[in-house]
């Protein structure tokens, strides 16, 4: 008579039995997870940190081979912000007047020109971009030697005027600094050109150029310890 009853006991608590292993065993494969989720985490940080050092070190490595091109003594900075103003397309870089650093040196990266300083605090500098509308280069086609001055009128373009009509410019050319304007020094990387119009009432060809520096992504910076030797003088006698 009490067979049922206890086979019925039995059953109950191996049932309860079973069903309290499964739900510790639940429990601890939550934890593993949980674990394991937070491990996968911290490989990730650690891994975007890693490529973040990688990418660093290939910029400043291309900076260091872009260095030893420039017979001039250069000073590395970093771009900490953007113009605050908005007015202008120009960024803060994170040295200044106590690196050595002066209005009107030229600045640098890896792949050419970015612009030259137009304000110095003690600690920090403004940089004019090429890109800028007030920015003016005075350059020259490598090819053949044509003339002109650089002039931003974009994000992403900039024009290089006075080249006349007769001027030997076809797209694909590179554009690189003269020297003339005594702020950059001979030879550096400006852009390339990536339109060529004739206007028959105009005098000057229409001369668009992609500048070789992406300005939207510039972090790290050289600027070149050249003085113009008239901006000086003229500073001194102020």
């Amino acid at each position: 008579m009490t067979a049922p009853l206890q086979e019925f006991a039995v059953k109950s608590i191996t049932a309860v039995k079973g069903f309290w292993m499964k739900y510790f065993a639940l429990i601890d494969l939550k934890e593993t997870n949980e674990a394991l989720k937070k491990e996968i985490d911290l490989l990730r940080m650690e891994n975007a940190r890693y490529r973040e050092m990688a990418a660093a070190s290939k910029r400043l490595n291309d900076l260091l081979q872009f260095k030893e091109t420039i017979p001039w003594p250069v000073t590395e900075a970093q771009v900490i912000g953007l113009d605050p103003s908005g007015w202008f397309e120009s960024v803060i870089i994170d040295k200044g007047k106590n690196a050595g650093l002066k209005v009107n040196m030229p600045v640098v990266d890896a792949r050419g020109v970015v612009g030259r300083l137009v304000s110095v605090s003690s600690n920090y500098g403004k940089v004019l971009l090429l890109i800028d509308q007030n920015s003016a280069v005075d350059c020259l086609v490598q090819r053949s030697r044509e003339k002109g001055i650089v002039k931003g009128i974009s994000s992403g373009l900039c024009r290089l005027d006075y080249v006349v009509r007769a001027g030997d410019v076809v797209v694909g050319d590179t554009v690189v600094t003269s020297g003339m304007d005594r702020v950059f020094p001979k030879g550096l990387p400006v852009g390339e050109v990536v339109e060529v119009m004739d206007t028959p009432w105009e005098f000057f060809k229409d001369v668009k150029v992609k500048p070789m520096v992406d300005f939207s992504k510039i972090e790290d910076i050289l600027v070149i310890m050249k003085e113009d030797p008239l901006f000086d003088s003229l500073r001194e006698k102020e």
